[in-house]
């Protein structure tokens, strides 16, 4: 018996290599030793391709084969079944494949293998060398499996022969319509998310100075055309080298494309048990996890893509290095007499850290000279072994953003590499020439032009665009910044738009309201502006400026700067990023500090070691922003801010600063874990010593949220500062002194905020009040709570554990409060009542009576009114 086969997971030039073998063996059965991709499934559902037999497997008796034909494949571990009988004694083996060669091919008596776009040229070319005819039908299944492979002849992979074997093909009549029909096919939903989540997870490695990128997916079912998927990613992302690695059935699949001639995707894939050629391959893995077959994938890249120089070969050796009990100062006077601009602190050869030139000579500058160095260091950093790649030096220093590596052999310091010395060497690389199949380069920038699109409104997407006009008119470059752009990445609404200017912020902002009829308001010192359409809607504008502070805690000094410097002066990594508006590169994201992975990784952390020294508020930023988005504060960081506590740092700030940074934390979503943190951090008594906040003290301001809720839930027109309430409960064990010397050190201003804080003592008396029986009338209840302010009405009810008076309160804000007479001074005037104190004492009388429900109507009124004159009349008479 003779046999044509192929390989698993068989595709459209698997297909047509063993229908175009069947013409050259007539008498060979045609079967397939695994699974098919989902379009050549589809493509036996055709009414026109039925006529082709195919035995299942199971119906091949292995012991009755005496020849056995391969197409697309000489590779023992992707032929099923048939790799049990390839050493059977007396079986002839025949070989038609495009692949390249492998150490582990299979033998055959006859190989045809020529390096083509797709096996089916070379069988295709064969029978037109040996002139046997072709049905049309046969002619487009042929045509089909040329196209599929060479990506309707596109690919970088394509020879003189695919093209010759396709204008074959087309003179027997392929139709090109039906090629394309297959070939060219709506995506499912399924296929839609599995691409999408692709796309998401694409990174992009460096590995010994190629860019590789890795994207990974899982799909719940099985599903075919992978590969159709993968090409999709590519075109769309337009990537060079390509490895996709897809969960599925528990089995992991690799789709491997590369148009560079440094990877050979072919040596990638067999070296994971799989095969291809160099620009296009593919593997299953078995028994693996996603996490796993990446660590492998990656394993073979390093192995395949071979470094050129390692660690040693590049850092500086012994290195300058600082002990852990140096001073500031000493650090100071090291970097100056060896002029380098960072250095390791060290403890008996072990890297305890790394301190910079810049931290030193601002932690002098605010007089911390004598403090330890390592309180000052950055704890965290990467490291490498003297054999490291260059490529892992460079993910070091540049995708962590480190200045200085350590080299550590045996746990010891072997030697520093800088960044000078990364980019001497990249620079000599650069002097190798690039493959010439490299026609579309790599991305070097995400864009969220995208996302901006669809999320933001409409207009203010226009807002963006037209900034970006105008500013590319007068020669400037602009940017939109910090929140902003964060906040459109973890799609958070958020329309606080920033915009930063590489040029002169207020004369942009001139032009740009001259244009599209905006008021400006400007700030000369700080180079900054304030766009104000006429619906009010605002935009600032900066000028790109580097900020310094004359001492910790203070308001900064501005210089004019670079959008970098403008960046770095923030405060955490994640505000740092930038997306450009000039036309030309809309909406590419600018990352200089890891803000997105950051973001990816759900950190908080600032960008250097004395942030919180410049500006102790952000302290209270970090917590508010890990509560806000749910993130977790870097480990140094949280070191830095209970140094900062230690060193009494927030006692400079100033109350109003302070007061903000408080309000701001108690109006977010998730305040009480904020509040819980700050206690944490022992950050509570800045605002008053005594405070402690125990558990019954945070019962009491979950309590205020609850009622701020039900208020909230009300719908009525008047407007309350809901933070005055949180900051009454928080502040609630104060004695009425205490609550003065907060008012004072904070700095509270505003007539109506004065008038709450004043009048929490006498809310606490209405309370008591309240509590001190049970049947009260409902004029009793008005007169009592009346004349508080809703705040402080809100902060008793939260107060009191008793559910009736919640229930008075309740019934005061939601009826009795509003409630007003159907008398007024008119009707009194009419009815002869005349002018003095004797109109408010009838007006009270009338209220008290309404409010009991004594009168209803306003005839009940003028009733009780002219009783009332009468009844003073004939005491005057008397």
């Amino acid at each position: 018996m003779e046999v044509i086969t192929s390989h698993i997971n068989a595709d459209f030039d698997t297909l047509a290599s063993m229908l175009a073998a069947k013409k050259l063996y007539p008498d060979a059965v045609l079967t397939f030793p695994g699974s098919l991709e989902k379009n050549l499934r589809d493509f036996f559902e055709r009414p026109e391709f039925r006529l082709f037999e195919i035995e299942k497997i199971k119906n091949i008796k292995m012991d009755e084969i005496t020849r056995l034909i391969l197409v697309d494949i000489r590779q023992a571990t992707r032929i099923g079944k048939f790799a049990e009988i390839i050493h059977k004694p007396g079986l002839d083996i025949h070989i038609y494949d495009h692949h390249p060669k492998s150490p582990d091919d299979i033998r055959g008596s006859a190989e045809v293998t020529h390096p083509y776009g797709a096996t089916t040229t070379i069988l295709t070319l064969i029978i037109k060398e040996k002139g046997i005819e072709l049905a049309p039908e046969e002619a487009t299944v042929l045509m089909l499996g040329i196209y599929e492979d060479t990506g309707s002849l596109t690919f970088s992979s394509t020879t003189v022969e695919d093209y010759e074997a396709a204008a074959f093909l087309l003179s027997k009549g392929a139709n090109l319509n039906i090629v394309s029909d297959l070939i060219t096919k709506e995506l499912t939903a399924e296929e839609v998310s599995l691409l999408n989540d692709l796309l998401q997870s694409a990174i992009t490695y460096s590995i010994a100075g190629t860019e590789v990128v890795i994207a990974e997916a899982a799909a719940d079912t099985y599903m075919g055309d992978l590969a159709v998927l993968v090409h999709k990613l590519k075109d769309i992302e337009h990537i060079n080298c390509l490895f996709a690695l897809i969960s599925m059935e528990n089995r992991i699949h690799l789709i491997a494309r590369s148009r560079i001639k440094e990877v050979n995707a072919g040596a990638i894939a067999q070296a994971l048990g799989g095969g291809g050629h160099p620009t296009a391959a593919s593997a299953t893995l078995k028994d693996v996890t996603l996490i796993q077959a990446r660590e492998k994938l990656i394993a073979a890249l390093k192995d395949k893509i071979a470094p050129k120089k390692s660690a040693r070969d590049i850092m500086s050796s012994p290195p300058i290095i600082l002990f852990e009990d140096a001073a500031i100062n000493d650090a100071k006077d090291t970097l100056l007499r060896y002029s380098i601009n960072a250095m390791p602190v060290v403890r008996d050869g072990e890297v305890l850290g790394i301190i910079t030139r810049q931290v030193v000579e601002k932690a002098v500058y605010h007089g911390l000279k004598d403090v330890p160095a390592k309180e000052y260091m950055t704890p965290e950093f990467e490291i490498v072994s003297p054999e490291a790649s260059i490529a892992e030096v460079q993910e070091a220093i540049i995708g962590h953003h480190q200045r200085l590596l350590p080299v550590i052999d045996k746990g010891k310091i072997a030697g520093v590499i800088t960044r000078t010395d990364l980019l001497r060497l990249l620079h000599e690389e650069l002097k190798i020439e690039p493959h010439p199949a490299e026609e579309t380069p790599l991305r070097r920038h995400k864009t969220i032009a995208r996302l901006m699109q669809d999320r933001l409104p409409a207009r203010v997407a226009d807002i963006l665009k037209n900034a970006g006009r105008v500013a590319e008119e007068l020669g400037f470059k602009a940017y939109a910044v910090g929140g902003f752009v964060r906040d459109l990445i973890l799609n958070y609404e958020n329309l606080d738009v920033d915009i930063v200017i590489e040029g002169d912020g207020i004369a942009f902002a001139n032009a740009f309201a001259k244009r599209f009829g905006c008021r400006v308001k400007s700030h000369e010192r700080f180079g900054t502006a304030l766009i104000v359409f006429p619906d009010k809607f605002k935009v600032d504008v900066a000028t790109a400026r580097l900020e310094y502070y004359e001492k910790p805690g203070a308001l900064p000094t501005v210089e004019l700067s670079s959008l970098k410097l403008d960046l770095y002066r923030r405060d955490f990594t994640i505000n740092t990023l930038a997306a450009a508006l000039n036309p030309k590169n809309f909406g590419e994201l600018i990352d200089f500090f890891g803000a997105q992975r950051d973001i990816k990784e759900k950190t908080i952390k600032v960008l250097h070691n004395l942030s919180f020294v410049e500006d102790p508020t952000r302290v209270f930023r970090a917590v508010r922003f890990e509560q806000r988005y749910g993130f977790v504060m870097a480990k140094h960081t949280q070191s830095l801010i209970k140094n900062a506590v230690r060193l009494n740092l927030l006692q400079r700030i100033s109350g109003e600063r302070l007061l903000n940074e408080l309000k701001a934390m108690l109006e977010e979503k998730n305040f009480l874990r904020a509040i819980d943190r700050i206690k944490k951090f022992d950050l509570i008594k800045y605002i008053h010593p005594v405070i402690n906040l125990s558990e019954e003290e945070m019962a009491l301001v979950a309590r205020a949220r609850d009622v701020l809720s039900w208020h909230q839930l009300l719908y009525l027109e008047e407007t309350i500062e809901t933070w005055l309430v949180l900051f009454l409960a928080i502040t609630d064990q104060l004695k009425d002194d205490e609550t003065r010397e907060v008012e004072k050190r904070l700095a509270i201003a505003g007539k109506r905020r004065v008038a709450v804080l004043e009048a929490r003592g006498d809310a606490r008396k209405a309370l008591n009040m309240l509590q001190m029986k049970k049947d009260f009338k409902n004029s009793e209840v008005y007169a009592i709570l009346k004349p508080l302010p809703m705040e402080d009405i809100l902060y008793i009810m939260a107060r009191t554990k008793s559910d009736d008076t919640k229930k008075l309160i309740s019934h005061f804000i939601t009826h009795l409060r509003e409630q007003k007479t159907l008398t007024h001074g008119n009707d009194l005037k009419r009815l002869g009542v005349p002018e003095g104190p004797f109109y408010t004492e009838i007006l009270n009388t009338l209220l008290e009576k309404r409010l009991d429900e004594a009168i209803k109507t306003k005839a009940d009124e003028e009733k009780i009114v002219k009783e009332m004159v009468a009844q003073r009349q004939r005491g005057r008479t008397s």
